[in-house]
């Protein structure tokens, strides 16, 4: 017989199944207080899920696969004398890896938050989780949390490979430690921006941009504050002080530091990257207080249901006249009783049909006139852009944007004013950082116009329809663009005063306008892509926004690190191809894993070696910028194409209505 607790009637195995189950599944009660059932959930199911411990594998092995690049790199255009030389390669190393690795963290933590709570929202179970008896701080923080837990477990997987890195020597573990506690921070700090924001917003286009810009705008002002332009000192601290301690890129640059400055204006924090993780904590937990105290202010939405009932009110009136409104009883003959009027009883009157709707002729003359509105021959591109599909304040992104373009501009105008000549590397700096983030919400838009309409249950009626699948593909990518128009013609704009200035010259311009064009259709496209082959719009949107990463962030990181360790590009070539077979064959499985095809797999291969070609003829003395445009028109065009015939052509499969097997 099983022996009894010394503290209690239950028996030892009870106790400790007890035990286990308050750790594991009630870390914070039996009511789950705080983080609640909604995290519990995502615990539970996450690990049977097989893209879990692909997504480990995957990143592990993609931070091991960047070190030996960099080893066979340096040792190929290097002689390694000492232990001196490791340690500098270690040093240089850590600080690739560690910036690389925030700026993934930060980027998929704001997206996957925000997409999550967003998906709530498109499938109405929001609604569903608000009548529940969950508290406020268990609905936020455990979705939060839940949302954030595949970005945790990579981090935590990847802390291995980053002790690693210290075996090499010019690092320490307190550095790591550093860097790990700015990552995890700058984490918790937007992934509650972007639940904050999806919280507030109703479309999931809405919630991603903005996210999106804020954190752009935000890092922006920080890096003009590092440098000094709004002034030295603020409050007794200085400028990079006060960056380092709002930025988690300044406060990363400042971690991975040999010898980190202490300022002794801090007091007990001393170092400026204590102060960035006692500021992290205090914007997280005021993000989420507002979020606590304003989601069930915000939701259910207030605009949806202003849309709804502006939608019957017009299909009332359109159809029957504004006297005739189906809303009264009288619309429908349904006279009311004395007793509700006060009125004496009239005589009753035979039921008739007359009764039930008004006559075709009185509806025709009542129809009011200018109300009616006429469909396209194409309804999908007209919803797009005749409808508020994607909210009524969408005009938030676009200023939003403008202040960020405004921003751009002034880095090239201003040099004008000044009567100094603007340089090429000036404009590169104003130009590439707008040039990415306008195709990030290009492919934001194209991607969540398919998403959203599944998650609502729209797409299935569409696919019941005559429509044709040239009218759908065509429709949301006219959509698209048409909705994130400044984002396509602002960065061209931009281009064509550089040339007016004179910081470029013609030749140069026609290339960048059309190898711009010819990346916009491209993330357009891709979004397509995955919100067709995607059901989950978290799996849509996280494939589409991490394969524009990897190709533009991933591919510049190689670029880093052949910049690093510089030295005969014949002994850097090889290993720096190897890598790019590792990232052609993830970008083949993410593009083609339900409809694959050669030329999507020829695509997948080829556009990361085009990028990094196009990236290496850049750097070239003098640049080639006709090789750039050849390479990134033919790989990119290429791909769009290679996407596009299979969604026209094979419409039923990558909508998922047939299999390859069936048809």
């Amino acid at each position: 017989m099983a022996s009894q607790c010394t503290t209690c009637p239950t028996r030892r195995g009870e106790v400790v199944e007890w035990w286990l189950d308050a750790i594991i599944c009630h870390p914070f009660g039996e009511t789950g207080l705080i983080i609640g059932p909604v995290f519990t959930r995502e615990v539970v199911i996450s690990p049977r899920r097989p893209r879990t411990y692909v997504a480990r594998v995957a990143y592990v092995g993609a931070l091991l696969a960047l070190m030996l690049t960099a080893f066979l790199v340096l040792a190929g255009t290097q002689v390694v004398r000492d232990v001196g030389d490791l340690a500098r390669f270690g040093m240089i190393l850590f600080r690739i890896l560690a910036p690389l690795q925030l700026a993934m963290a930060v980027f998929f933590s704001a997206m996957l938050a925000a997409s999550a709570v967003a998906q709530e929202k498109d499938r109405r179970t929001l609604i569903l989780l608000l009548l529940t008896n969950l508290t406020n701080s268990e609905l936020v923080l455990g979705k939060l949390l839940a949302s954030l837990l595949n970005v945790l477990v990579l981090l935590a997987a990847s802390l291995p490979v980053f002790m690693l890195t210290a075996l090499f020597g010019g690092i320490s573990f307190a550095q790591i430690a550093h860097v790990f506690a700015v990552t995890l921070a700058g984490v918790l700090v937007c992934g509650s921006l972007g639940s904050l924001i999806a919280l507030w917003r109703e479309k999931t286009f809405q919630a991603l941009a903005v996210t999106v810009l804020v954190l752009v705008l935000w890092l922006f002002f920080w890096e003009m504050v590092a440098r000094g332009v709004l002034g030295e000192t603020w409050l007794g601290l200085g400028t990079a002080t006060w960056a380092i301690g709002a930025s988690p890129w300044q406060a990363i640059l400042e971690a991975t530091r040999q010898f980190p400055e202490i300022d002794p204006a801090l007091g007990p924090l001393g170092n400026p990257v204590n102060l960035f993780l006692c500021v992290s904590v205090a914007i997280a937990a005021v993000l989420n207080g507002v979020a606590v105290a304003m989601v069930r202010v915000w939701n259910p939405s207030r605009e949806a249901a202003l849309v709804r009932r502006e939608d019957e009110t017009w299909h009332r009136e359109s159809i029957w006249g504004p006297e005739y409104d189906v809303a009264q009883p009288s619309a429908m003959g349904v006279v009311p009783s004395a007793s509700e009027t006060g009125a004496a009883p009239a005589p009753p009157q035979p039921a008739t049909v007359a009764h039930t709707a008004p006559a075709p002729a009185a509806r025709a003359a009542a129809r009011p006139r200018g109300r009616t509105r006429h469909v396209w021959d194409n309804p999908v591109i007209w919803r797009e852009i005749r409808t508020w599909a994607y909210g009524r304040r969408t005009l938030i992104i676009r200023l939003a944007y403008l202040v960020l373009f405004g921003f751009a501009a002034a880095g090239v105008v201003w040099p004008t004013i000044s009567g100094e000549a603007v340089g090429a590397a000036t404009a590169a700096l104003a130009l590439v950082p707008l040039l990415l983030i306008s195709l990030v919400l290009v492919n934001a838009q194209s991607v969540t116009s398919l998403t959203s309409e599944r998650d609502v249950g729209a797409l299935d009626l569409l696919l019941v329809t005559d429509l044709t699948p040239k009218e759908i593909v065509f429709g949301k990518l006219g959509g698209a663009f048409y909705n994130t128009k400044e984002m396509v013609l602002l960065p061209m704009l931009l281009c064509v005063y550089m040339w007016y200035a004179g910081a470029l010259g013609f030749e140069n311009l026609i290339y960048l306008l059309l190898g711009s064009l010819v990346l916009y259709v491209f993330v357009a496209m891709l979004g397509i892509h995955a919100g067709m082959n995607y059901s989950n719009s978290r799996n849509a949107v996280g494939v589409s926004l991490g394969t524009v990463f990897f190709l533009f962030i991933g591919v510049a990181t190689c670029m880093r690190i052949m910049v690093a360790f510089s030295g005969s590009f014949e002994a850097q070539l090889p290993p720096f191809l190897v890598l790019m077979l590792g990232g052609g064959t993830a970008l083949y499985v993410a593009l083609g894993a339900r409809n694959p095809s050669p030329a999507i797999g020829l695509a997948a291969f080829g556009c990361p070696v085009a990028t990094f070609y196009a990236i290496t003829s850049f750097f070239l003395d003098p640049p080639r910028p006709h090789l750039i445009f050849v390479a990134t028109v033919v790989a990119y065009g290429f791909t769009t194409i290679a996407m596009l015939i299979p969604a026209l052509d094979e419409f039923d499969v990558a909508t998922g209505r047939t299999t390859i097997g069936e048809q």
